[in-house]
């Protein structure tokens, strides 16, 4: 038991003995024990200064115990000494790592561009048929000759074949496309001239040349696409466009040879077919 309890129960005790003593009457004894005395605390209270008038008076207030000393608190409970700091230096913090900047994210290869559309073929429009046009005249050179239809194409190409290579023993580079001009026509055959524009006068003509002009004048121009087999289909249709328009035509009629005849495949053949107007 520690001394401030024992401390606490002592005061106690002596405030009950002098709560007991001042209720016992004026001039009795204190109570004796048959053997032996006890003995009287050791500082009995002092008596009260007035005489208590009757016993049913109300005692009088005891005086205030000693001062009871205040337990003393608790030892304190030593707060543990923060410890030391090590004595070794305290290594620096580590660098903040640096945070790497979003790495950009690579541009994605451009879309590779589609490849060039294939070429659209090479569509023909609808070529214009029957337009008016005014020819003028063209100083040629000039090859007669007839043949059948039978072998009207033959015959036709080996007459510009004569006069391509005329020309170009003479030196002399052709002025434009050639020509073959129909002068008559029947059901067995036809006569033609075989004509090449020209821009000077050749030398020492050949057998059945001449030096010419080409034909001039209002003319209704028709275009003419393929072999020359299919050219019966061509001039029925410019038969019955004159019918229809109820134009006269004469009785010549021109066919300029856009592609050259000599080196182009017959069904790629490209023909102006002029028909001049009376």
């Amino acid at each position: 038991m520690s001394n401030t309890r024992v401390a606490v129960l002592v005061v106690l005790a002596l405030v009950v003995a002098a709560a007991v003593w001042t209720k016992m009457p004026i001039g009795a004894a204190p109570p004796t024990s048959p053997t032996t005395a006890t003995a009287p605390p050791a500082t009995p209270p002092a008596p009260p200064s007035t005489p208590l008038a009757s016993a049913d008076a109300t005692p009088a207030t005891p005086p205030p115990p000693a001062s009871t000393a205040t337990p003393a608190p608790p030892p304190a409970t030593a707060t543990p000494a923060a410890p030391s700091a090590p004595t070794a230096e305290t290594p620096a913090p580590p660098a903040a790592a640096q945070t790497p900047a979003p790495a950009t994210p690579a541009t994605p290869p451009a879309a590779e561009a589609p490849a060039a559309a294939p070429a659209a073929p090479n569509v023909q429009t609808a070529d214009p048929f029957g337009q008016e046009q005014t020819l003028t005249a063209k100083k040629v050179v000039i090859l007669k000759g007839s043949a059948t239809w039978d072998n009207a194409f033959e015959t036709l190409v080996a007459s510009l074949k004569t006069l391509s290579e005329f020309v170009a023993k003479q030196g002399i580079k052709p002025a434009g496309p050639s020509l073959i001009v129909y002068t008559s026509t029947d059901d067995a055959g036809f006569t033609y001239q075989a004509e090449i524009p020209v821009d000077q006068d050749p030398k020492n003509l050949g057998k059945g040349m001449s030096i010419g002009n080409s034909p001039e004048g209002a003319t209704l121009k028709f275009i003419h696409r393929g072999s020359y087999d299919n050219m019966d289909n061509t001039y029925e249709a410019i038969t019955n466009h004159l019918d229809e328009k109820k134009l006269e035509a004469k009785d010549t009629f021109i066919e300029e040879y856009v592609t050259d005849p000599l080196t182009t495949t017959e069904d790629k053949l490209v023909i102006n077919v002029f028909v001049p107007l009376k």
